[in-house]
């Protein structure tokens, strides 16, 4: 059984339902949420921003006003601190000097996309985090989960690169921040419950009928 992209979204949307992702309070929040989870699990981030907001306001005047030693303690649950403070503070005076929110979200879709990777600490994924989900712009979002699934679903071949998947799903896929905020989203979950990358749990999986890797050695 083949599946298309708007299948798997069907079948995912139908077993867990809708996801409330990406948990923030604020853009900004999302924005240091996802340059901290770069190698890390999300409970270590949630960690991470707890002791932030337990020291100052999450927005990066607060933040700056931090000192180094101070920040890289309440970073040290997100891994690799000391690097993750470096970027966090580049970001919040890269982030000031484009005025804020207010005046990134003023620039078209490619062009934020554009200056977001010429900040420090910022990769393809990270950049596409911080538009979907706190610019609220349809760029899909590529992780190491979604390669995974479409790889054991026969839909990619090969180490296809992050930009050639990212169309993939783009041109396949309505243009909805909705649509891939969910997606994303739902592919994140299913790999935590079943895709897992060795000895995945495929009895109960609803993909199950047009994966390629059910009942083999699950060693990748």
């Amino acid at each position: 059984m083949a599946y298309t992209l708007l299948d798997i979204y069907q079948y995912l949307l139908n077993s867990y339902g809708r996801q409330a992702w990406w948990p923030a309070d604020s853009p900004f929040e999302v924005m240091v949420g996802a340059m901290l989870t770069q190698n890390t699990r999300w409970s270590n981030i949630e960690k991470a921003l707890d002791n932030l907001k337990q020291k100052v306001n999450l927005d990066p005047v607060s933040l700056l006003s931090l000192s180094q030693e101070t920040l890289e303690g309440c970073l040290k649950p997100a891994g690799y601190f000391r690097v993750k403070t470096q970027s966090l503070q580049s970001y919040c005076h890269w982030y000031l000097s484009q005025g804020g929110f207010s005046g990134l979200q003023k620039l078209k879709t490619q062009a934020l996309r554009n200056v977001l990777l010429e900040v420090r600490g910022i990769g393809p994924e990270t950049a596409d985090d911080i538009l979907l989900y706190a610019f609220a712009r349809p760029v899909f979002v590529i992780d190491a989960y979604t390669r995974r699934l479409l790889a054991r679903l026969g839909i990619i071949k090969g180490n296809i690169n992050y930009e050639d998947l990212r169309s993939l799903f783009e041109s396949n896929l309505p243009k909805r921040v909705d649509l891939y905020q969910q997606f994303h989203a739902l592919i994140v979950l299913h790999a935590k419950q079943h895709c897992w990358k060795n000895k995945p749990d495929c009895e109960t999986c609803v993909l199950v009928k047009g994966c390629f890797y059910s009942g083999s050695s699950y060693d990748s």
